[in-house]
């Protein structure tokens, strides 16, 4: 990965030619007074969004019992035996 120094001042008047070098890889060190103030660094993409659901993810492990849509008992309404 390449790293510039700029200036505050160079930073902003070129900020757009900055973006576009920080998302094809580089870093890019902001000065301040001669002195390293902010890095502007290509952020890290994921594949998918977390949380996104995968077709076919936990294909196999997943078991349904032959009455999974059987209805439920009374106790377990009432949590009292009838």
């Amino acid at each position: 990965m390449a790293v510039i120094s700029v200036t505050a001042k160079e930073a902003e008047n070129q900020l757009q030619d900055l973006l576009l070098r920080a998302e094809q890889g580089e870093e890019i060190i902001i000065t301040r007074d001669g002195k390293p103030s902010a890095r502007l660094v290509p952020l890290e993409t994921k594949s998918k969004p977390s949380g996104q659901r995968c077709f076919g993810q936990h294909r196999g492990p997943v078991v349904m019992s032959d009455d999974f849509d059987a209805e439920l008992p009374e106790v377990f309404w009432l949590g009292k035996e009838s």
